[in-house]
C-alpha cells in the first residue's frame, strides 16, 4: 500500500512513509448470542436423528455451530462488500456524467443511488438504530446494533474520531474521494483531515506518526513516519495544528488509528510520550455526522 499526502497550509513537501510491520488486528467479532441468531436464522432443515452421527458427540454441537456461524459471517461480509463495490461505481458514474453534461443520465444515475440507499441493510438498520435512541427506545436499539454487529461490524464505528491524551486533543474526520477511486480495479482512495489542539500547560513537539490500517477483509498494516507532511511541529499551549493526508484501500470500508511520538521542549533531555488517535472509519458510504471537523 502506498500512502499520498495531501497539501496542508503552509505548503509542504509530501511525508515518506518509513518502514512496515505486519500485525494480527483482526474486525472486532460478534457477541456469541448474535453469532447464535445467525446459526438460527440461516438453519432450514432439522437436526439429524441418527443416534451414531458424530454431531451428537460431546462438543460436537458448540463446534458445528460456530463452524456455521463462521461462514454465514463470511457469506454477509462478502455480499456487502460487493454491494459496496457497486454503490461506488454508481457514485462515480453520477460524477461523470454530471461533468459530461449529460443530465439524463445522471438523473439516472441519482435515482438508482436514492433507491440504493433506501434499500441497503446497513443504511436501513442505521437510520432505524439512530431513530430508536432518538425516541428512547433502547431494546429496539439494542436489536439493531446487535444486528449491525452481525451484518457489518465496522459500520458503528463513525467516520470521526476525539482523543485526548495528557491534555492533548486530536480530532480526525475522514471522507471518500470519489474522483480519485477506481471501483472496478478495487482502488477506493481517502482523504482524512485531523486537527491537534494542546490543551495542557506545556509546549509539545511532534515527532513521529504510526497508523494501524485494516482493510474490510482484516488486512492489516502497520505505517511508521517522521513528523506529518513533511513537518516536526511545535504545538504552544492553547493552540493548535491541522494537516490533511489521505490513504488509498484496496477495499470500500476499512478502518484507521495509531498514535502520534511527542516530547516537550522546554526541558532538555524530556522523554517521549505517545498521544492516542482512536479508531475512526474510512467508508464510501459514510456515517450519520455531516458536521466537518
Amino acid at each position: 500500500m502506498q500512502w499520498v499526502g495531501l497539501s496542508s497550509p503552509p505548503a509542504a513537501p509530501t511525508a515518506v512513509w518509513m518502514r512496515r510491520r505486519p500485525r494480527t488486528t483482526r474486525w472486532p467479532q460478534s457477541s456469541s448470542a448474535a453469532r447464535r441468531a445467525v446459526v438460527a436464522a440461516a438453519s432450514s432443515s432439522p437436526p439429524s436423528s441418527d443416534a451414531n452421527s458424530s454431531s451428537n458427540s460431546p462438543g460436537s454441537d458448540e463446534e458445528a455451530e460456530e463452524a456455521a456461524g463462521k461462514a454465514e459471517g463470511d457469506k454477509t461480509a462478502a455480499a456487502f462488500l460487493l454491494r459496496s463495490q457497486k454503490y461506488a461505481m454508481l457514485k462515480q458514474q453520477l460524477a461523470v456524467a454530471a461533468q459530461l453534461e449529460d443530465y439524463k443520465e445522471a438523473a439516472r444515475l441519482r435515482d438508482s443511488l436514492r433507491l440504493f440507499e433506501e434499500e441497503e441493510p446497513v443504511l436501513r438498520l442505521r437510520r432505524s438504530l439512530k431513530k430508536a435512541v432518538e425516541e428512547e427506545r433502547f431494546a429496539d436499539a439494542a436489536k439493531y446494533r446487535d444486528e449491525l454487529m452481525i451484518l457489518a461490524p465496522h459500520s458503528l464505528l463513525k467516520c470521526s474520531s476525539d482523543a485526548t491524551t495528557l491534555g492533548i486533543r486530536v480530532q480526525v474526520r475522514s471522507v471518500y474521494i470519489e474522483s480519485r477511486s477506481q471501483p472496478l480495479k478495487g482502488k477506493f482512495f481517502f482523504a482524512y483531515r485531523i486537527r491537534i489542539t494542546n490543551n495542557s500547560q506545556r509546549a509539545v513537539q511532534l515527532l513521529r506518526r504510526h497508523w494501524i490500517v485494516t482493510d474490510a477483509n482484516g488486512r492489516t498494516e502497520n505505517v511508521w513516519g517522521v513528523g506529518v507532511v513533511g513537518e516536526q511541529p511545535v504545538i504552544f499551549p492553547k493552540t493548535g495544528f491541522e494537516y490533511s493526508s489521505a490513504c488509498p484501500l484496496n477495499t470500500p470500508n476499512g478502518r484507521m488509528e495509531g498514535d502520534f511520538e511527542m516530547k516537550h521542549i522546554d526541558k532538555v533531555g524530556s522523554s517521549t510520550f505517545n498521544i492516542a488517535i482512536a479508531p475512526f472509519s474510512l467508508s464510501i458510504l459514510g456515517d450519520d455526522n455531516d458536521a466537518p471537523l
